[in-house]
């Protein structure tokens, strides 16, 4: 392999299998050109899949089916976001289901973009960009963002103890810390609800948290 195409062959093993990438998230390595033939080798000889215009999916295999996984719509959304250099996040209804505390799954699930709307598909796969504006992308981090919006989705009222136990059990103590720190962008029930989610961490209080 030349040098680009090794370069980047180390960076998909660093990125992990199943991962959604776009030339892009090569350019450091080498010149447009030098990347695009590097990924259209890989594709050649079957290391990447190319699921769409600028998009590439680096395959895993289900250890029990023997069959390759379909790409996660999360790094879908988030790779088509980083192609046009436009934010996106996850639409209440898609957050409030893939964290777990919603069983509704969307026909077409949406993410919301302060770029323009659009629909993707990917094979069996569709998904909706659909355009915002920049102040319903609040700052915080992605996880942040997503359990956010799914319980902006679910409303005040459906929040209870058992949603907080289920925010527990699917966020780690670095991302309920998060959670915490960026509850400040959030509004008042909402950073209540974090603080919950948060309680009994060794950090309780947003102040206390660093980085």
């Amino acid at each position: 392999m030349n040098s680009i195409q090794d370069k980047v062959v180390r960076r998909l093993q660093r990125l992990g299998r199943g991962k959604v990438v776009t030339p892009k998230d090569f350019l450091d390595l080498g010149s447009r050109d030098a990347t695009d033939q590097a990924l259209h080798r890989l594709v050649s000889s079957g290391a990447l899949i190319r699921i769409g215009r600028g998009l590439y999916h680096f395959p895993r295999v289900s250890d029990r089916l023997g069959i390759t996984v379909p790409p996660d719509l999360d790094d879908m959304a988030d790779a088509l976001g980083r192609q046009v250099g436009s934010r996106v996040a996850p639409s209440g209804a898609v957050a409030a289901n893939r964290l777990g505390l919603s069983t509704q799954i969307p026909a077409v699930p949406v993410y919301l973009t302060d770029g323009r709307s659009r629909k993707v598909r990917v094979g069996k796969l569709q998904i909706q960009l659909k355009h915002v504006s920049p102040k319903q992308l609040p700052p915080g981090s992605p996880v942040s963002t997503a359990v956010f919006q799914a319980l902006q989705f679910l409303g005040r009222d459906a929040v209870d103890d058992h949603i907080v136990a289920l925010l527990r059990d699917r966020l780690t103590l670095a991302q309920r810390h998060t959670l915490l720190r960026d509850a400040r962008y959030a509004s008042d029930w909402m950073a209540a609800i974090a603080r919950r989610t948060a309680a009994g961490d060794h950090a309780s209080d947003p102040g206390d948290l660093h980085g």
